[in-house]
């Protein structure tokens, strides 16, 4: 008998059979309670809360491999606490999450979603030199609130299509900006001056709700929003209002604060692209996602240090 492990059932699909050699599993369907018993691995998706409830019932547990770049469904102080290791995927799935970026900012200044809605309807009655006029981005500030990974990956993209780039960081990204021309700015001067900004910061308390109706209204009027980070970072009414009043060109937003619901106003709301948290929805993504989080078990059950730890 190998480890008894808990691994989301929506992975089977995802790993081979030589990536669990060694493990007793037990596959774990998002709509079971996670059970109590010996385990000594937890591999759960995002969805899945594991707090101190959960541990206590799983007191033989080393390890919880979140599949997933984040790690909010996990309580790591109780974790800490009870010394459970905790990891993520955080690595793996940095050029799908920027490639799908850059579809929400093309989708939102080029009045995709509108446009093929109206072809789609049968009502379009021909070319216009007035219909659907987009932002050309050319010559436009592409502002990232966040210069990680990910929102490197995103300034990098930016380039070739001649955008000027800001971004705050806690600390400088000297490499990022030799790469990219990019200029380190404060939080006020990104609002005031990106016609496209692109969230990439993670949820902390000081960033939660940073997207709310005072720094709306210190964005430029006709200015695209962007969400690929967390969905708690924006107050979605107060975005709702602003699209409302037309205030803002558009949004594009893959996360959202109570996901799967998403706030009725701003899916009434004008000038959007909402998307259900398709950010590493690649083959090549997810595999690498489920990968990561099995060989993050398989490191801490042979005694070594795990591969990408939450801390440390």
């Amino acid at each position: 008998m190998g480890h008894p492990v808990l691994i989301a059932a929506e992975l089977q699909g995802l790993l081979e059979p030589a990536q669990l050699a060694g493990l007793d599993v037990t596959w774990l369907s998002t709509d079971q309670p996670t059970p109590a018993g010996d385990y000594v691995a937890l591999v759960p998706l995002l969805s899945r809360w594991v707090g101190g409830t959960e541990l206590k019932r799983l007191p033989n547990l080393k390890i919880v491999a979140n599949c997933a770049a984040g790690h909010d469904n996990v309580d790591v102080v109780a974790a800490e606490m009870r010394r459970v290791t905790v990891t993520h995927t955080a690595d793996v799935l940095t050029d799908a999450t920027a490639d799908l970026a850059w579809a929400l900012i093309l989708a939102c200044a080029r009045q995709v979603v509108p446009g093929a809605a109206l072809v789609a309807s049968g009502s379009w009655t021909g070319w216009h030199p007035q219909l659907l006029l987009g932002l050309e981005l050319r010559g436009r500030t592409l502002g990232l609130l966040g210069a990680g990974r990910i929102g490197q990956a995103v300034g990098r993209r930016a380039v070739p299509f001649g955008m000027r780039l800001l971004y705050t960081a806690r600390n400088p990204r000297p490499d990022f900006e030799r790469e990219t021309g990019a200029a380190r700015v404060g939080r006020s001067t990104l609002f005031k001056e990106s016609d496209v900004l692109s969230l990439h910061a993670p949820s902390v308390p000081e960033t939660k709700g940073i997207i709310n109706a005072d720094t709306l209204r210190q964005m430029k009027p006709g200015a695209i929003l962007i969400n690929t980070a967390r969905g708690d970072l924006v107050r979605e009414e107060a975005l709702a209002q602003a699209l409302e009043e037309g205030r803002l060109g558009g949004a594009g937003l893959d996360v959202y604060f109570e996901e799967p619901a998403v706030h009725g106003r701003l899916r009434a709301a004008p000038r959007t692209v909402l998307l259900p948290h398709l950010g590493s929805a690649t083959h090549e993504a997810r595999r690498r996602m489920a990968a990561a989080a099995i060989a993050n078990v398989q490191a801490v059950l042979k005694g070594h240090a795990p591969l990408t730890p939450v801390f440390g």
